[in-house]
């Protein structure tokens, strides 16, 4: 199998360095027998950091995976995340996905194809069409320098909305940095551009949040943003608590011998919690927040069962690794949203109609008194929200 610690992947196995990574002692996690570190560095006040996780050795060294059963990278792809989440649809060209993120990603084209062409999915490219890269300020050149750890999370994006809509359009939109103000513009850009769906994998503090909350309120587009990485103690993260935003938590992914063929349960690292900023939406109504509750609905984030990616790892070269986190589940959310094509409001929808929805019953992440906020349950919970999309019409 090519998910569970993917114990083929150490034999075959060479190690490269991001140069973040190269600057400083990662703080390692471990999920199960995985072993994994944070690609982005933590943000300061009114800044964001991406979501990603990637999979390491027990020193934090990101391992390269050269093989895999099928002659395919190991790690779940589109196949196994489509059978997972029962999504039989192509999507076509008339729907716009946008993915934003900070700063420059210089083969942001060429590694989506390598994806792509992979797996069997049909090319996206600029000259058909299918692909186009902004920068903030909706211009095609003038691109922000790439950091490496945000250029993996950007591919990881790119790659996982192809997984889910391969026949969707699809746009990068870069910022500038980090900042909440350069995400924000960039998030207005996609709207302008006539994007459906906006894919965000990275979140901050809520402290000053305000000023930006604007950006992420466009009727009728599914903004999506991934809940947080740092379990429920991490508290919950903006742009996720939105209460214009639909908020992907996280889950781990099994195969299992059941109707569906899998088995999810919560992500002890995704994010969840009330949010002490933003009003509880009228379609949210769990019985002790008082506010926004995040998350909304979920997907896999589990490094332990995660995601195969063609990143970067440096700004020269890339190569094959193991992602998770819930950036891994926001850009899968918004494939769906894209496969479906519908009318959206906010995350109104999927409270409204639970049959396209798997509950997810078991699993944590954290201690909450024993209250939903960290405990996945029959219904509604934080980590996991709703549940994870059953078919290409969820949502």
């Amino acid at each position: 199998m090519r998910h569970t610690l993917f114990h083929a992947l150490a034999a075959a196995a060479v190690f490269a360095f991001s140069a973040e990574a190269a600057s400083a002692q990662p703080v390692v996690f471990r999920s199960h027998n995985t072993f994994h570190v944070k690609v982005c560095a933590d943000a300061a006040s009114g800044h964001a950091r991406c979501h990603a996780h990637i999979v390491t050795d027990s020193q934090g060294r990101p391992i390269v995976n050269r093989s895999g059963s099928n002659s395919l990278p190991a790690g779940y792809g589109p196949s196994d995340l489509r059978s997972a989440y029962n999504i039989s649809g192509t999507g076509n060209s008339n729907t716009t996905v946008a993915i934003v993120d900070a700063y420059g990603y210089n083969n942001a084209e060429a590694d989506l194809g390598v994806y792509r062409s992979t797996y069997g999915l049909p090319p996206c490219t600029t000259s058909n069409g299918c692909f186009a890269k902004y920068n903030q300020r909706g211009q095609q050149g003038r691109y922000p320098g790439q950091n490496t750890g945000w250029a993996q999370e950007t591919a990881l994006d790119l790659q996982m909305a192809s997984a889910m809509c391969p026949g969707c359009r699809i746009i990068l939109v870069e910022a500038n940095t980090a900042s909440y103000s350069d995400l924000a513009t960039a998030v207005n850009t996609a709207a302008n551009l006539g994007a459906h769906v906006i894919s965000n994998s990275y979140g901050g503090g809520e402290s000053g949040s305000q000023y930006y909350e604007g950006a992420y309120n466009h009727p009728g587009v599914a903004v999506v943003a991934s809940s947080g990485d740092s379990g429920y103690a991490g508290g919950v993260e903006f742009p996720a608590s939105s209460p214009h935003v639909i908020a992907a938590g996280g889950t781990s992914l099994n195969r299992a011998a059941n109707a569906r063929g899998w088995s999810e349960s919560a992500w002890n690292g995704a994010g969840s919690g009330c949010s002490q900023v933003y009003f509880k939406p009228t379609w949210q109504t769990d019985g002790i927040c008082g506010g926004r509750m995040v998350a909304d609905v979920s997907a896999v984030a589990d490094p332990n069962t995660g995601v195969a990616v063609y990143a970067p790892y440096n700004s020269r070269g890339s190569a094959w690794y193991i992602f998770g986190g819930t950036s891994v589940a926001s850009p899968l959310i918004g494939g769906v949203y894209g496969l479906n094509g519908g009318a959206v409001n906010a995350a109104s929808n999927p409270y409204a109609d639970l049959a396209g929805i798997n509950d997810v019953t078991t699993g944590n992440n954290g201690s909450c008194g024993g209250t939903y906020y960290c405990n996945a349950g029959v219904g509604y919970d934080g980590p996991t929200g709703l549940g994870t999309p059953n078919g290409s019409g969820a949502f």
